[in-house]
């Protein structure tokens, strides 16, 4: 069975920073899977908001654009989300997720809410202004 477990949330004033991160099971690697950063806010559905694709492109959320940055780290097997400049409406439990679909199908059916692929059970942000 797949485990993915995230760390790194927490509670930031408005305009600070976090960085989360995503470590798997032993024999799961992430360079042979694209990742991806889901956000659920209260009241909201997932929502995609960076993504690194197989081919290392990646892909974020125009809410997040220019504020946050995944990363890969091939040597610890360890996916980052840097998250500068945040705020309130950042707020919500962020999941690292794992699957092989094209990114923004997967975002699609994500926001429907189809968890498709492997999931992490998530980590806190709050963002208060």
């Amino acid at each position: 069975q797949v485990q993915l477990v995230e760390s790194g949330g927490g509670s930031v004033q408005s305009g600070g920073s976090l960085r989360l991160s995503c470590t798997a099971s032993a024999g799961f690697m992430f360079t042979t899977w694209s990742v991806s950063w889901f956000r659920l806010a209260p009241g909201k559905d997932h929502e995609g908001v960076a993504a690194m694709s197989l081919d290392g492109q990646t892909t974020y959320a125009d809410s997040v654009l220019g504020r946050f940055t995944i990363s890969r780290d091939d040597a610890t097997n360890t996916v980052y989300l840097q998250m500068n400049d945040l705020k309130p409406e950042d707020t919500g439990t962020y999941y690292c997720a794992a699957d092989r679909r094209p990114i923004h199908e997967w975002w699609l059916i994500a926001k429907r809410g189809t968890a498709s692929g492997w999931w992490g059970q998530g980590t806190r942000v709050t963002v208060s202004s």
